[in-house]
């Protein structure tokens, strides 16, 4: 079988006007894939260079001539399941950080040059103390971009026109500003000239952004199958799920210059990116941690059959709409799409996500992801939120670490793990139990036993659970 290359997909290289720090699967399947699409609806005419920033030894993209397949898979619009793959041609090449440096810096002399994507991980947008202007390279991935920007700062004798769109897609908050204070404190370090950091502030534009989308990438178990079906091998191949949603907080004029009107992407160019991550940390990763123990303490393994169960789905549904939503700022109907389609997105039959592997530190994220949300109803109604206590009770429960006689994998800070093995042993009325676990200021920030209801609340449940079972407790929701 043929293996995929640039000349099969008949494709000539692009003007380089992207460099992409980072060369893993989620920025193949998500900004290539999306820079792709423009390049065949728009006038974008965009091509990529990727810097591996890091020493890894697999072999380049450059193998295939930059080009692989997208295989994008998951429940449409329509609710339909679909398949679909893509030859991405937006990549040119990939260079290597460790070794390829001097090629790397060279792109920063090219005038075309618009774009900076980079995903280096969340640990990825760090100071290192110990980088110095004269390391080639660097360890850290904004000193590297320092050193580009600087590069190209000298290059162009500080043109205004020359600047870059900076979009930084690691997964902390703010990246787009934390990306540029530390850039700034790498020159105010290296003590480059004051002329630079103006240059920074003035002609450069950091963003910060919000990714969505799973991306599972390389589907060794199916490979054979989906390449007998496309008709050649592809060792770059990636798949990801049909959704995806690009939140980019900046000026207005990057819908325009990313040609939105022509092809429209699922990209919001906003000016406050804060809601954005409140209505995916509360609904999507919210509707993950709610569903875990209690899908999971029912008997069930993953995510997909979470949802296949009617009980289960409606528990999620109700809890997202009547106690999450409600207290969420996005306009309300926004914030039930986005909620239909994270329901869908649970149920993509292409995707095998064990609860078990979304439930490691649940405890933490409980406290950010839904604590939030059962605080403000509480206080707004002055009663606990049932959904939302069921799932808290069933988080205890869950954290007694058994599933019937099978013992359950916990992940998590060491001391809440010996505070469950100390009530693990007071197991015949949890109610003292529960108003302890409710109690943990140092971990809750409040005692919760202040709100009004949830300590009554939270123990019914989580003796119904332990007595009734998971099933049978649910019915008194």
């Amino acid at each position: 079988m043929e293996q995929l290359n640039r000349d099969i997909s008949t494709q000539a290289y692009r003007p380089e006007k992207v460099i992409q720090f980072g060369e893993g699967n989620f920025l193949r399947a998500f900004v290539d894939w999306q820079i792709d699409l423009l390049n065949e609806h728009t006038d974008f005419n965009a091509g990529i260079t990727i810097v591996r920033p890091i020493d890894a030894g697999h072999p380049k993209l450059d193998v295939q001539g930059g080009v692989f397949t997208a295989l994008i898979r998951g429940l449409n619009e329509q609710g339909e399941s679909v398949s679909l793959p893509r030859v991405v041609t937006s990549v040119n090449r990939e260079l290597l950080a460790y070794g390829e440096y001097d090629q790397v810096l060279a792109i920063a002399e090219n005038s075309e040059l618009e774009w900076v994507v980079s995903n280096t991980t969340e640990a990825g947008i760090y100071f290192d103390e110990n980088d110095e202007f004269a390391t080639r390279p660097p360890k850290s991935f904004p000193a590297k971009l320092t050193q580009f920007l600087y590069h190209r700062y000298q290059h162009f004798n500080g043109a205004n026109d020359k600047g870059l769109i900076v979009l930084p897609c690691e997964l902390i908050d703010a990246n787009g500003e934390k990306l540029k204070e530390i850039v700034l404190k790498y020159a105010q370090v290296w003590q480059l000239e004051n002329d630079f950091s103006t240059w920074i502030e003035n002609s450069n534009v950091f963003c910060s952004t919000l990714v969505d989308r799973i991306v599972t990438g390389y589907p060794r178990d199916e490979i054979n199958a989906i390449e007998t079906e496309l008709g050649y091998r592809d060792d770059f191949l990636v798949a990801a799920e049909y959704f995806y949603l690009f939140v980019i907080q900046g000026p207005k004029w990057l819908k325009q210059k990313l040609k939105l009107e022509q092809c429209p992407l699922n990209i919001e160019i906003v000016d406050d990116i804060k809601p954005y991550k409140e209505r995916k940390v509360g609904i999507l990763n919210g509707a993950h941690t709610a569903m875990v123990p209690v899908a999971y303490l029912a008997g069930i393994d993953t995510v997909k059959d979470a949802m296949q169960d009617a009980e289960i789905s409606a528990f999620v549904d109700r809890l997202l709409n009547d106690e999450v939503i409600p207290s969420l700022t996005m306009d309300s109907e926004d914030l039930k799409q986005f909620k239909q389609s994270v329901l869908a997105r649970f149920s993509n039959p292409f995707i095998t996500h064990y609860l078990t592997s979304i439930a490691l530190n649940s405890l933490t994220k409980f406290k950010t992801r839904l604590l939030p949300q059962l605080i403000t109803y509480s206080r707004e109604n002055g009663i606990a939120p049932k959904h939302l206590s069921f799932s808290l009770a069933a988080l205890y429960c869950f954290y007694l670490g058994k599933r019937g006689e099978e013992d359950i994998p916990l992940s998590d800070d060491q001391h809440l793990l010996e505070a469950f093995g100390a009530w693990r042993q007071t197991m015949t009325d949890h109610s003292d139990n529960v108003a302890q676990f409710l109690a943990m200021a140092h971990h809750w920030d409040i005692d919760l036993n202040e709100l009004p209801e949830l300590t009554q609340t939270v123990a019914t449940y989580v003796n119904a659970i332990q007595t009734l079972g998971m099933k049978q407790a649910m019915k008194q929701l």
